[in-house]
């Protein structure tokens, strides 16, 4: 990984992030242990491997929690691990998601609870979690991600996109309700971030080539435009941004 800036503030900070052990999540776990912070991360999969690999390359290993973010028990509980083990958490990263593709006819009422569970429910309760330890701190910041999906209005994942539009609405509240206290909330929103997931799964030459003609800027994303900027949200550089949907797709959508 190439390290664009670095961001003295977040040496030994105390960082949680919601599947960091693959795809953007690992990507995210890795930029923040090459700014000298004490990463822990919940994910499902035995992440044993990439634990090694980050042991390795940064002299020290993250904290692999295991653990299905769905399980509002265990997701609360890997938080307080993580607290126990590198202090109050001071940055939350709400990574984990699945993009899923599904049309409208075929979902069934299980089906949408589950998608909300992983896309929108985690989201909260993991913040629910973590604002009393950044409370006692005065300061923290959160961020979650949304996508440019619903912002497009794109087909084939109605569920997805109703989650992220949740995401960016559920984060300018806390950030309204937290702010008092110093804490930060902030939602991310990429744009197609071509991990090995998107390129096994739903990258084909055509679709590629159409989402790259809707982009200003022609040239694809990759996992580390989106380090860079969860590094900046997470950091006092951006002190004074709260509330706000920032946007990292090449130039798709426009806001503001």
């Amino acid at each position: 990984m190439t390290q664009n800036a670095t961001f003295h503030d977040l040496k030994n900070k105390s960082v949680f992030i919601t599947g960091g052990g693959s795809g953007i999540g690992a990507a995210l776990t890795d930029g923040f242990m090459a700014q000298g912070a004490q990463v822990a991360f919940i994910g499902r999969s035995d992440a044993s491997t990439f634990v090694a690999e980050m042991t390795e390359k940064h002299g020290t290993a993250p904290l692999f929690l295991q653990g299905d973010i769905t399980d509002t028990a265990r997701l609360k509980e890997t938080i307080t691990q993580a607290a126990a083990a590198h202090g109050p958490v001071d940055v939350l990263v709400n990574n984990a998601a699945n993009d899923a593709r599904h049309s409208t006819a075929e979902l069934t009422p299980d089906d949408w609870d589950r998608l909300q569970a992983i896309n929108l429910k985690a989201y909260f309760f993991a913040a629910q979690a973590v604002t009393p330890q950044m409370q006692a701190k005065g300061a923290g910041s959160i961020v979650n991600f949304s996508s440019i999906s619903y912002m497009m209005g794109q087909a084939g994942y109605p569920a997805y996109m109703a989650a992220n539009g949740g995401i960016t609405a559920l984060s300018r509240g806390l950030a309204r309700e937290f702010g008092v206290d110093g804490i930060r909330v902030n939602a991310l929103a990429p744009g197609w971030v071509l991990t090995e997931k998107q390129l096994d799964k739903w990258a084909t030459p055509d679709g590629l080539a159409a989402h790259l003609e809707k982009q200003c800027l022609k040239t694809h994303l990759a996992p580390q435009d989106v380090v860079d900027a969860v590094l900046f949200l997470a950091s006092d550089t951006s002190r004074m941004m709260t509330g706000q949907c920032m946007v990292v797709d090449g130039g798709v959508v426009v806001t503001g």
